[in-house]
């Protein structure tokens, strides 16, 4: 199939375009590059793609002709978005670019006689700050972020409602692995123990409850959707069954590096869920989804990943404290 992924310069979306190029699809990419975080970790990534055969647009999906992109494609990762949460990001750049985005995106996609599947990519933010539901439970978002991709999902929805487009939709829960965003946890504590600098943690989060999420679970996920038309029109959690606390990963990762973290407190942030357990009974009926991931397992692979940085790299993951 001709597959194209957008944010595939970003951290899921190119663990996501190198599975498919191994499975022998053909992979275009849609990344805009920007600075959210240090360009050049995005760059890092883009040029291991394009390395392996992927065919990378940089545009900007909120506004760019996105028609060379899209021609002939079957099908749709959209893995794109203005992520996390933070006070530095106004209401308005998540409306742009997730919103606004998605309804780009979709406005060149939905005529195209080729497309099979749209994937929207969505997040656990959408349920609030305790996200232990089933997919028909009501949304109860508590950040700009989580609204944002709520309305994004019902975007994707409303199309598959009103033509048939053949969408559905993935909500995903505390994805870690190699190449995840330096601004996250585990970016933060690895390179803090590594390399000898402060780890900036947020007050009152030691007791959240996380069902952190290897990205190779989640990529299976993915390529799943792609053989199971059941799925369509369907919205997914995925993500793992197991929850831990985020103190209890700190001292895992403390342990399987044998140092202590040098921990600095941070004010507490607005808008941060406090559990999440993923509740995948529809995506293991409907997908076969089974993610078999540990977690000691899957953070050692990042730090094995981490390590094994170039210099140059590793030193933009130093995190702001």
């Amino acid at each position: 199939m001709k597959i194209l992924v957008t944010g595939a310069a970003g951290f899921i979306g190119s663990h996501l375009a190198e599975t498919l190029v191994r499975d022998g699809h053909t992979v275009v990419a849609i990344d805009n590059l920007n600075d959210y975080y240090p360009t050049a970790i995005k760059h890092h990534n883009a040029n291991e793609l394009t390395r392996q055969g992927v065919q990378l647009f940089q545009l900007d999906l909120a506004e760019d002709d996105l028609s060379a992109a899209v021609d002939g494609v079957e099908a749709i990762f959209h893995c794109a978005a203005q992520p996390g949460i933070s006070s530095k990001v106004t209401y308005d750049t998540y409306v742009r670019n997730n919103l606004g985005a998605t309804q780009n995106l979709l406005q060149a996609t939905k005529s195209l006689p080729t497309i099979k599947r749209f994937v929207n990519v969505a997040t656990s933010s959408i349920y609030g700050s305790k996200a232990t539901s089933p997919e028909d439970i009501a949304a109860e978002p508590i950040s700009y972020y989580g609204v944002t991709k709520l309305a994004a999902e019902q975007l994707v929805l409303a199309q598959q409602r009103e033509s048939g487009f053949p969408a559905l939709s993935f909500r995903l829960f505390s994805v870690y692995g190699p190449r995840e965003r330096p601004d996250k946890l585990y970016p933060r504590l690895i390179h803090s123990i590594v390399d000898g600098n402060p780890f900036p943690l947020y007050e009152d989060s030691l007791g959240h409850s996380r069902s952190f999420t290897y990205v190779g679970d989640v990529v299976k996920a993915f390529i799943k959707a792609l053989d199971h038309d059941a799925c369509v029109g369907e919205i997914f959690n995925i993500g793992t069954t197991a929850s831990i606390t985020t103190g209890e990963a700190i001292s895992i990762v403390e342990d399987l590096l044998g140092k202590k973290a040098n921990t600095v407190l941070k004010p507490r942030r607005i808008g941060d869920q406090k559990q999440t357990a993923a509740v995948i009974d529809k995506a293991q009926r409907i997908l076969g989804y089974h993610p078999d991931t540990p977690f000691v397992e899957g953070i050692q692979h990042m730090i094995t990943w981490y390590q094994g940085l170039p210099a140059d790299v590793r030193a933009l993951y130093k995190p702001a404290v």
